[in-house]
Parts: C-alpha cells; structure tokens; sequence
C-alpha cells in the first residue's frame, strides 16, 4: 500500500477502481483500520475510485504520542485529497470518520460533494468516559478493553452466531497502537459539533445503528434532524453496522451515492 508524508506523519492508504470514476473516500472508525470496509469495497469500486486510508493513529499511519484533535484529523485527510489531486470527494466516515466528515464539510465544504455519515455523533458522551479509557489503554494495553469495545461494537446474537466475521476486527484493535488509540480518543472527547452541523449544506445521509449502545440512534436522528435535507437510514445492528449487516449498509450508501 501506498504513503503519503505529510502534516509530520506517514499516512497509510489504498485506492481500488478505476482512475476516472468518481472518487469515493472512506474514514475507519476508533480501533480499526481501513480493512474494516473490505466487505463494502467490492461492490463500491464498480462505480467510484474508492480511496480509504488509516487514520492518525491506526494501522500503518504514523501513532504520535498526544493528543489529537479534529482540525488535525481533518487536514490529514485534506492532505491527502491534495496528493492524490482530488478537488472533490464522496466522503464516508463511520463513528471517528463520521466526526471527521462533519467537520470536513463545515470547514471545507467545496471539498466534499456528498456527505455519508454512520454510527456517529456529534458529540461522544463526557470526558470522564474518554479520560478513564486512556488510562486504560496507557497503564494495560489494547486487550484491556476488548471485551467492552466487542459488546459495543456488535450485538450479542451477532457475536455467537459469526465469531468468524468478529475475529480479524479483534486483531484491528489489538493492533492498534496505545499511544494512537489514545490520542484519537482526545479527538472524539473535546469534540462537540452538535450546533455547528447545522451550517452543512452539502448533501447527507446518516446511517445509525438501531441497536447501537456507542453512539445510539438518537444521535443519529439529532444529526439527521440538525443537518438541513438529510437523509436517515436505520439499521438493525450495532455499532460496526457496515459488518454486521454489510448488504443492507451497502445497499444504503450506494443507493444514495447514485443520486
């Protein structure tokens, strides 16, 4: 896979589809990497040049140790749409990348042509919640958590019927870096975006998870109701949506995405 340097880090991505069609770009949530969406990506690059990339702090981009922010998780993702020469972009985050994807279409609203936002909120809980996960993290490691992140991230009946399909999201998490987890979750802790996403004008679908204790529907519809003519999509499953019901999510974003 391809790095791009810039803004101090290595930033790890992957392009699939063809170098004319329409670009799409996907933004992994916190504790994944861009493998997360291998289940989208076979369908998505019949139609669109599909750009994903590791967010700061995860797979193969660079893990510095302290504390993130959005701006900053937004420019890594500008940086690389000048890179690769992309005026404008489809953007699809889920949970961290929906954070991202709402403060891209604030800040640089030419940028992004389309906005598709999932299991995500425009803001994350309380700091107490984030601080105690980092401490976590820093004084244990990343199997600390896997347990609780596991029970969030898919539902019960999903866990005992497809542990095969939660295996390797496991091993994106055990792999992720302490020190990147944990300034990721200084990003999503300060964030508070929920008056200033009424200012997006660029086209929205959100997707929320109807069964989804991390950021439950309600943030969805907030999103939904706050972001002016966006679209809402509810699904039946947890957190990781787009893994737990792959056609259904699919099926969303690309029906969208055409228009």
């Amino acid at each position: 896979m391809p790095i791009l340097e810039a803004n101090g880090i290595n930033i790890n991505y992957q392009i699939d589809g063809a170098d004319n069609a329409p670009v799409l770009m996907l933004s992994n949530s916190l504790g994944t990497n861009l493998h997360m969406w291998d289940k989208q990506v076979p369908v998505l690059a019949k139609r669109f040049r599909v750009v994903r990339y590791d967010t700061r702090g995860h797979g193969k981009t660079s893990a510095p140790s302290y504390p993130y922010t959005v701006s900053m998780l937004g420019q890594d993702a500008i940086a690389l749409m000048d890179a690769l020469k992309l005026p404008k972009v489809r953007f699809c985050g889920l949970s961290m990348g929906g954070m991202i994807g709402m403060w891209l279409a604030r800040q640089v609203p030419s940028r992004i042509e389309q906005l598709v936002l999932c299991n995500t909120a425009a803001k994350f809980g309380i700091p107490e919640v984030w601080n105690q996960r980092v401490a976590t993290v820093r004084a244990s490691g990343m199997k600390a958590i896997t347990d609780a992140v596991i029970e969030r991230w898919f539902t019960k009946e999903f866990r005992e019927k497809s542990p095969k399909e939660i295996e390797p999201i496991v091993e994106m998490l055990h792999t992720t870096k302490a020190e990147g987890y944990a300034g990721n979750c200084a990003a999503i802790r300060d964030v508070d975006q929920r008056w200033a996403i009424g200012d997006i004008t660029t086209p929205t679908l959100m997707i929320g998870g109807k069964l989804d204790p991390a950021t439950p529907y309600e943030a969805a519809e907030l999103i939904a109701k706050r972001i002016p003519g966006a679209k809402l999509v509810g699904l039946d499953a947890a957190h990781l949506s787009n893994i737990e019901q792959p056609e259904a999510f699919t099926k969303a974003l690309d029906g969208f995405l055409k228009g």
